[in-house]
């Protein structure tokens, strides 16, 4: 692939993508997409258990809350599916836009949603209904991102280009949880400014989810810019462009699935419960049972906030690692430290008596947290494409990726909840937790491949360019 983005390509047709162009669709999408889906995470734990699941039990409700927050995870296959397949068949460009779409009527819709108290039994399943929408369309944007990133990436920085969509995570964090954080604060706080106030109970929570209609509507214009990669434009013209990109996809890289399925898992362990887990422990009470720490709403997500910028930083500053010493060997590094963060679990929650001594474990907690969070992310974005050839990469980095997210993010804060509650308020079950998946994770990462030197410009896995032998096995292209 050429080292200058803007140049003519193969078949006469210019212009390709600019890099701010690239740089541009690919952040301010994903940003939007994950913007969309942590307002949801932060409602389903400060939100949703009061006004849509009422049990009067605060742990069942919590739980179920974080169930229906998991179910957006089991529609994000279904999503990388038909997302994968319109894709590979009809382009990056179409794919990206449907997607985004999509997300962004769901999520303003559930600003609009009844609660059970005024409609019953109708509110909790509405919300399913637009949270699957959520997850489904998901399912679609992630891969779709990624790929414009690394299909008009320059020679050498696919690794850093990838990075560019892997930011929408933390910054979509910022603005969802600082704009329920000026909400809050700008209501009338009867029990303490670092409190939830009634009014955001009532009625705040809703302005996050309106917000995210502007947001879309800037989304849809910078990705209504964008032509096709010349990775794609070159599968088309060698006419190995399939018709079910899925079938192929199971048939001849049916171990790069599964692997980069496993690769995925402890970043997605990590990450919810830095964030969802991380919240909901972090604010309870610690006289409640399962006790919690008990800082102050405002006070937690400003903490966690401030571990999301190193999230980002660290997101950013993987990705010419990732380049210059392979993706491969950064990642394994980083996964032994994470099994050594989930071990170390018990430290954070053992000195909480001491006010001052807990915020200042739980900072730290947070930082390490997001910093492992970012280092890890960071690679995704080129890792899981570079498994697969152009014309089923669309599809099989979605399934990978999306996969991963019911194994990982949809059990997570299920998990966590649960396994918190059975130590009694301890969290050192947790961090086994995450360090199992960890362990998972390393071994795929073990048996993989480096594919930082991959042929990315590979048509399909017949392309001549892309194919090599050795051991009797066929794996320039992950057949």
């Amino acid at each position: 692939m050429s080292a200058s983005i803007p140049s003519i390509q193969a078949d006469g047709v210019k212009p390709l993508n600019s890099p701010g162009r690239v740089i541009a669709a690919s952040l301010v999408g994903t940003t939007i997409e994950f913007y969309d889906f942590y307002v949801y995470a932060t409602a389903a734990a400060l939100v949703f258990p009061k006004l849509f699941f009422p049990t009067g039990n605060d742990t069942t409700a919590l739980i179920a809350s974080f169930s229906v927050f998991g179910a957006a995870m089991v529609a994000r296959p279904i999503g990388a599916i038909f997302f994968g397949h319109l894709g590979d068949k009809r382009g990056r460009k179409t794919t990206l836009v449907l997607s985004l779409l999509t997300m962004g009527i769901a999520t303003f819709l559930i600003g609009f949603l009844p609660t059970y108290h005024s409609a019953g039994l109708i509110a909790p399943i509405l919300l399913l209904l637009l949270r699957l929408c959520q997850g489904f369309a998901l399912g679609g944007e992630w891969s779709g991102a990624a790929l414009v990133a690394t299909e008009n990436a320059p020679e050498g920085k696919r690794a850093l280009y990838g990075t560019f969509p892997q930011l929408g995570a933390p910054l979509g964090f910022i603005i969802a949880n600082g704009l329920f954080l000026i909400i809050n604060f700008a209501l009338p706080h009867p029990d303490g400014p670092t409190m939830q106030s009634d009014a955001f109970l009532a009625w705040g929570w809703r302005i996050p989810f309106v917000f995210s209609a502007v947001m879309v509507i800037i989304g849809l214009w910078v990705r209504m810019k964008l032509v096709e990669s010349q990775a794609f434009r070159q599968a088309e013209k060698k006419g190995v462009i399939r018709k079910l990109p899925l079938n192929d996809t199971f048939r001849y890289h049916w171990r790069e699935l599964i692997l980069g399925t496993f690769i995925m898992l402890a970043t997605y362990v990590l990450f919810y419960l830095m964030t969802t887990f991380a919240l909901t422990f972090g604010t309870k009470a610690q006289d409640a049972s399962p006790a919690g720490l008990g800082i102050g709403y405002t006070s937690f997500v400003l903490m966690q906030i401030i571990g999301v910028v190193f999230f980002g930083l660290f997101t950013l500053l993987a990705g010419p690692a990732a380049d210059m010493m392979g993706r491969r060997k950064l990642l394994i590094g980083v996964t032994i430290t994470i099994i050594a963060f989930g071990l170390s679990f018990p430290i954070w929650t053992t000195l909480r008596a001491d006010t001052m001594l807990t915020g200042g474990l739980t900072q730290a907690f947070l930082v390490i947290g997001f910093t492992l969070m970012g280092t890890t992310f960071g690679p995704m974005g080129a890792l899981l494409p570079e498994l697969f050839p152009t014309n089923v990469r669309y599809t099989g980095s979605a399934i990978a990726y999306n996969v991963s997210s019911i194994l990982g993010a949809a059990l997570a804060p299920i998990i966590a909840v649960a396994l918190w509650t059975k130590a009694g308020g301890s969290t050192w079950m947790v961090g086994v937790y995450l360090s199992v998946a960890a362990v998972l994770t390393l071994v795929s990462l073990i048996i993989v491949r480096e594919t930082k030197d991959t042929n990315y410009d590979a048509a399909s896995a017949d392309d001549e360019k892309a194919v090599e032998f050795e051991n009797d096995e066929l794996i320039g292209t992950g057949v």
